[in-house]
């Protein structure tokens, strides 16, 4: 890739590592892939989405990506994935399970669907889960590793759809509860929680055109938050920047979370 030739071998922070990300062709996961390739790591898409996948590879270069189907609900599937890492190059260093849907829309728990509960139950939590699980078995005897779960905002409160809103608080407990069983195996477990921001999935799920601009609020003046700054959230928790790191659900919402929208009145 030109854009990895510009960073120098020192700034490299992923040299030689080896990284899985489910959902890879997403929104989020594209970034995560792109940046994760300019700091020298091998990536490993593992996704439903073929087609796009290997047309991503193929940006990305061959010699930086591959790619594996992989429905995260399928225990067999996530343990293939692991496995095509190891047998491709022979460590796993870190796992990114980013693979989520957003379910249903709608607040009345009058009209949600349980099938629809379910099953984003099955794609953001049980995916994270069997990620999780798959990864630690092999890295585990490598005594090191970093897993790192995309939570959301709404793994922190409440206010949106009571299916999404639930996965993504378990993804929270399931963070810190593997962190402290991990830890001892030398393998950090962390969350990165966004606030919306334009993807492709927040663009069906508000019946927004490519071009339409996503409004919502953010505490800092001036910032609109993109898949590029999640990524970056992602590179520090897989790096060795934070190494101390374990347990932690890093926010990156523009400070949206900490805010009292019914204060706001006052601040005009």
């Amino acid at each position: 890739m030109a854009s990895s030739s510009l960073l120098s071998a020192a700034a490299k922070r992923l040299d030689g590592r080896v990284a899985i990300i489910t959902g890879g062709v997403g929104g989020i996961g594209s970034a995560i892939a792109k940046l994760f390739c300019q700091h020298g790591a091998k990536v490993l898409i593992a996704d439903t989405r073929d087609d796009e996948s290997q047309s991503m590879c193929k940006d990305l270069g061959h010699g930086n990506s591959f790619f594996v189907h992989c429905d995260v609900t399928s225990e067999s599937d996530v343990q293939n994935a692991v496995n095509k890492a190891v047998s491709t190059h022979g460590r796993l260093d870190i796992m990114v399970n980013n693979a989520g849907i957003a379910g249903a829309k709608g607040l009345d728990i009058l009209d949600c669907d349980g099938t629809d509960f379910v099953n984003v139950f099955r794609v953001n939590t049980l995916g994270a889960f069997l990620g999780t699980k798959h990864a630690a078995r092999v890295m585990k005897p490598k005594q090191r590793g970093s897993i790192i779960n995309t939570a959301s905002v709404a793994g922190a409160m409440g206010g949106l759809p009571h299916a999404y809103t639930c996965s993504k608080h378990a993804i929270v407990g399931l963070t810190k509860n593997t962190a402290l069983d991990l830890g001892r195996y030398g393998i950090r477990v962390n969350c990165v929680s966004p606030y919306i921001l334009s993807t492709q999935m927040t663009r069906n799920y508000f019946g927004l055109a490519e071009d339409d601009k996503l409004d919502v609020y953010s505490n800092l003046k001036g910032v609109d938050l993109m898949p590029e700054d999640v990524a970056e959230a992602v590179l520090y928790l897989a790096s060795d920047e934070s190494k101390c790191v374990s347990g932690h659900n890093l926010v990156v919402d523009a400070g949206f979370s900490i805010s009292n929208l019914a204060l706001n009145m006052f601040n005009q």
